[in-house]
């Protein structure tokens, strides 16, 4: 089996990452619809770079797969980085490859099983993401999660000759409210 499900939802679950994956992933990597979002569309990824970053991201941290439920498609990936376990304070990030996936709400639920992961199951409090303004639709979901916005860097990114702010968002855990997990965790 290619995916094994870790944490499971409605429509989606996440696993692991596999390596065998690097081709998708260079596609998506060199779009510049995929990349500019995610602030790296000035990289290049080539088959062997990105079967080497995956291998690294499959091997440490907390780097999920997201996979449609029902035909195991793999849809994106998310993560947990920049973990700070004393502090119990993480980053979250996350996306979706192909386009026509957007706007359908595998996103908004891939998040919030890596929520319920971040703070059910490996005690974190706090965790925060980075968007650009650009970027309403994300801006948009992290709201509705319960993300409140509480800073801004201006002007700190430039694509296509305009500057764009690099807003900040955080989560704590006593403001999550999802239960995906709730019928797997003791009480």
């Amino acid at each position: 089996m290619k995916y094994f499900k870790k944490l499971v939802g409605k429509r989606v679950y996440l696993s692991p990452i596999n390596p065998d994956d690097a081709e998708i992933y260079t596609k998506w990597m060199n779009d510049l619809k995929i990349s500019i979002p995610l602030g790296n569309a000035s990289s290049l990824y080539s088959l062997p770079k990105e079967k080497e970053v995956l291998e690294e991201l499959a091997n440490e941290g907390y780097n999920f797969a997201i996979v449609e439920l029902t035909t195991d498609r793999l849809l994106g990936n998310c993560s947990l980085f920049e973990l700070d376990l004393i502090h119990r304070r993480a980053q979250l990030g996350i996306f979706l490859g192909e386009k026509e996936d957007w706007g359908k709400g595998f996103g908004t639920e891939a998040i919030q099983l890596l929520l319920e992961f971040g703070f059910k199951i490996i005690g974190l409090h706090n965790i925060m993401l980075k968007v650009f303004s650009f970027n309403k639709r994300a801006i948009e979901v992290y709201r509705k999660i319960g993300f409140t916005e509480i800073g801004r860097r201006t002007q700190s990114f430039q694509i296509n000759n305009q500057w764009f702010d690099e807003l900040y968002f955080q989560i704590l855990s006593t403001e999550f409210k999802s239960t995906y997990l709730d019928d797997w965790l003791p009480e």
